[in-house]
């Protein structure tokens, strides 16, 4: 600790970042961002915009940045870009997804991993894109190579069966749908890969707002892991930690 103090008293480090070593997050007004848990965890952790004020958001986002020089942050508003763009210094790598609603910032100082595996995201239909998107941004950051396989719904089988190859060549699958939920448990029928389902708020009707999604997600007949509704950081998540056991495991061989 005592080193810790000296290097604050020095000039050598930042209170925000003596901050993060002792305690293992960084205590903002907006409220505290928890620095460690990518290396505690194995993910970053991610800013949700929702239900927070730009200025807020801001704050959050530049205590990332100082603490580890990454912040990722899901469903932002043109607002919240605008206010994080203005909050960071102009060196900051800003990559905004307007239709994931995703946003990630980085310092030059940023040292991005970079993993040895694929997660596939698949989606039925276009308007499960955005929360696709959200996912990818997540592996993204954890340093996962994506590929993204779109508008291929079990309304036309053949959209899947002309796309075996690069199904199975993934890692791990990441498939989202709405409507009834098929795709996953079609897909996860026709592959030796983990498969993660998304169900998606599309849809109209009974069970339109992604409720029949998930629940024919888990009563599906093949092996599958299933996320919330809508959930697409959690699936993206969940799809970087098998692609980093992935990663070690062909570093052993």
């Amino acid at each position: 600790m005592r080193e810790v103090l000296e290097a604050v008293a020095a000039g050598d480090l930042s209170p925000a970042a003596a901050e993060r070593r002792l305690a293992g997050y960084v205590t903002t007004d907006a409220g505290r961002f928890d620095a460690a848990r990518e290396r505690r965890r194995g993910v970053p952790e991610a800013i949700l915009a929702a239900g927070k004020t730009p200025a807020e958001i801001a704050a959050l986002a530049a205590a990332a940045l100082e603490a580890t020089g990454l912040a990722l942050l899901t469903r932002v508003s043109e607002d919240d870009v605008a206010a994080v763009a203005e909050e960071t210094d102009a060196s900051v790598e800003l990559t905004h997804d307007e239709r994931a609603r995703t946003l990630v910032a980085r310092t030059p100082a940023s040292d991005p991993p970079t993993l040895d595996a694929t997660v596939g995201i698949v989606t039925g239909g276009t308007a499960d894109a955005a929360v696709a998107g959200e996912a990818a941004a997540v592996l993204e950051v954890m340093g996962v190579s994506v590929e993204r396989l779109e508008d291929v719904g079990v309304a036309h089988l053949g959209r899947v069966i002309d796309h075996l190859d690069q199904l199975r060549a993934a890692d791990v699958l990441v498939v989202a749908a709405g409507r009834e939920g098929a795709l996953p448990t079609v897909v996860a029928g026709l592959v030796d890969t983990p498969v993660i389902g998304v169900p998606v708020s599309t849809g109209y009707g009974h069970g339109g707002d992604g409720a029949a999604a998930l629940s024919g997600m888990l009563q599906s007949c093949t092996v599958l892991s299933v996320v919330n509704i809508d959930a697409g950081f959690v699936a993206g998540a969940q799809a970087g930690l098998v692609a980093r056991a992935v990663d070690e495991a062909r570093g052993d061989d």
